[in-house]
């Protein structure tokens, strides 16, 4: 039989001197009892509290988001998501681009439905101010090889290159995406890209031309068009394996004539910017020592008159 003291109330010291001290805190009571055999009394700050609401504004803030309406195209704020995007992601887009592997759609994989223009804005920029910035040191080398050939900073190239990377980056795949579209109506298991998913897939192919441009300034016939036709074999397989998903849904033959039309314009954007940027001025025509000196010297005396006059 129990001792009478063991069966008495006991008062828990420790835990009375602790509410003591806080009295405005919560207490949690405990099933496990300490080494000593008392109670343990765990006090509650009120952080768990703070915690829950956090969460709960959180919660609150992303559901306000989602219900938030998205802006209009002639907005800002609309255009603003397409260059919401760092580094990385644009490094990333370009390898996935260049070094495409076969299964792997650049769209899906790389884009993953959120488009930028950051990247392909950027790349044609660069392209174009490397363009006419190696066209005009071309002539400047040439020129020291070569002191017949005249030459004078060619200004106009800026424009011409500018409004021809430009304008390529945008019209095709304007055309591509309309007929893409016409196509699907043709054939509805066709898949379809967007717009500025097609723009993004053009403007990030156009990379590869950015090195090769400046190795372009090697005086070397042979070496500038073996690294053109590498440029444009890497950037067209980049072209048609992001395309091939989206046009095998389609007849063999109108598959065939879209992704060859599609190579011809890149080969024609190619070797146009070689023959125009990169084409080295004429000679200036010069006077030959023989033509020089056979010409009559010119005399300040009159003309004779003819024997028949003179009579």
């Amino acid at each position: 039989m129990a001792a009478p003291d063991e069966l008495a109330f006991h008062e828990f010291e420790e835990a009375t001197n602790l509410l003591a001290q806080t009295p405005n805190e919560t207490t949690t009571r405990s099933d496990q009892l300490s080494p000593k055999g008392h109670v343990a009394v765990t006090v509650d700050s009120g952080a768990s509290y703070g915690a829950e609401d956090e969460v709960e504004e959180s919660d609150k803030t992303v559901l306000l988001q989602e219900e938030k309406q998205q802006p209009g195209f002639w907005t800002f704020g609309y255009y603003q998501s397409f260059f919401d995007v760092d580094t990385s992601q644009v490094l990333d887009r370009i390898k996935g681009l260049l070094l495409p592997r076969p299964g792997h759609n650049f769209v899906r994989h790389h884009l993953r439905n959120r488009p930028d223009l950051y990247g392909p804005f950027w790349i044609c920029a660069t392209l174009a101010f490397v363009l006419a910035i190696t066209g005009n040191l071309t002539l400047v080398l040439a020129q020291r090889r070569d002191p017949s050939i005249h030459y004078s900073p060619q200004f106009h190239k800026v424009t011409v290159a500018s409004v021809t990377i430009y304008c390529y980056t945008w019209l095709v795949p304007l055309a591509l995406w309309g007929f893409l579209r016409w196509r699907k109506g043709v054939r509805e298991r066709m898949g379809l890209y967007t717009f500025l998913e097609t723009v993004c897939v053009y403007g990030y192919s156009l990379f590869v031309f950015i090195p090769t441009v400046v190795l372009w300034l090697i005086p070397v016939p042979w070496l500038q068009w073996l690294l053109g036709a590498l440029a444009l074999a890497l950037s067209a397989a980049g072209l048609v394996f992001t395309l091939w998903p989206v046009v095998r849904e389609d007849t063999r033959l109108a598959a065939g004539v879209l992704l060859s039309v599609v190579v011809l314009l890149h080969a024609l954007l190619a070797m146009g910017c070689k023959f125009y940027f990169f084409q080295p001025l004429p000679p200036e025509p010069m006077a030959s020592p023989h033509q020089a000196t056979s010409q009559p010297a010119a005399t300040g005396l009159p003309p004779t008159l003819p024997r028949s006059v003179a009579a």
